[in-house]
């Protein structure tokens, strides 16, 4: 099973020499890849910029957007990002995950209309690799570049959750990023056996790829930062739901991201993302000195 590791880009006052120590660690570390996701408010980080940034500065890990929510965008102005990125670092961008996100707020700050959301991924999707396979988008007007460094582009994950999203997501997705707050295998097996049936269904001949993933720390005063981090990231539930789900996170020692990660492994995971809960440069050396000694 493969391994990355997410960004921080939610963070408030990150500066670019925080971010360069992140690329130097993350890249000569023992990670496979490296992620980020996208938020418009609060204080994040543009996820195009920071992961255009992390190419740059590295040379060995793939970068992975995690994820795209597509319907907030123009599928055309998608694909010629993804392109681009995908040229800069050298070929490092083989899959991008995609899906519809659930903060209507997003929308309205970018304004992109949340009703219809799911019936425009589907066309932007099939966009995005009509851009891809140099096939015009208005005719008469020419193919739109650049062009990915393999044919017809990286492949394309569906960061969703739930059977109806996961079928309606089979007609196109090449696989699912299925998603466990606490690295619960019993979560992870229910995605990847939803996305196989899903699969099957479609009359898919290729498995859908499997990619997981879970928050963790290992900084100091872990316990609680991880708690503070998942009751701030879920507080747009409501107070009730952010604490249930912050209180039913805790992976905040070795002991307990090796055994997450034992769990993604017998869930079937390929890959799998570590989301840190902090800024923390030790979270890089941590989790990389604990991915050397559980062998990869």
């Amino acid at each position: 099973m493969k391994t990355g590791i997410c960004l921080p880009y939610m963070k408030a006052g990150l500066t670019r020499d925080d971010y360069l120590q992140w690329f130097q660690r993350v890249d000569a570390g023992p990670f496979h890849s490296v992620s980020c996701g996208e938020r418009v408010h609060g204080p994040t980080f543009d996820m195009r910029i920071l992961l255009a940034a992390a190419a740059a500065c590295t040379s060995r890990v793939q970068i992975t957007p995690t994820l795209y929510v597509l319907p907030m965008h123009s599928a055309v102005q998608v694909a010629k990002e993804v392109a681009s990125l995908d040229i800069l670092s050298g070929g490092r961008v083989q899959q991008v995950c995609v899906g519809y996100g659930g903060r209507e707020a997003d929308y309205a700050a970018v304004e992109a209309p949340f009703k219809g959301r799911y019936g425009r991924m589907d066309q932007q999707v099939a966009t995005l690799r009509q851009v891809w396979n140099q096939q015009e988008v208005i005719p008469g007007a020419g193919a739109i570049g650049p062009l990915p460094t393999r044919d017809g582009g990286p492949k394309l994950l569906a960061g969703v959750l739930g059977p109806k999203s996961i079928a309606r997501c089979a007609q196109w997705a090449d696989g699912l990023y299925g998603w466990s707050g606490n690295g619960e295998q019993a979560e992870l097996a229910n995605a990847f056996r939803l996305a196989d049936e899903a699969w099957d269904a479609a009359g898919r001949e290729q498995k859908p790829y499997r990619l997981g993933g879970f928050w963790c720390t290992l900084a100091d005063d872990g316990p609680q930062r991880l708690y503070d981090y998942v009751y701030d990231y879920l507080a747009i539930a409501g107070p009730e739901i952010a604490r249930m789900m912050a209180e039913s996170v805790h992976r905040s020692s070795e002991d307990t991201i090796l055994e997450a990660l034992d769990n993604a492994e017998a869930a079937g995971c390929e890959e799998v993302f570590l989301v840190p809960a902090t800024a923390d440069i030790a979270e890089v050396d941590r989790l990389g000195d604990l991915l050397l000694r559980r062998g990869g």
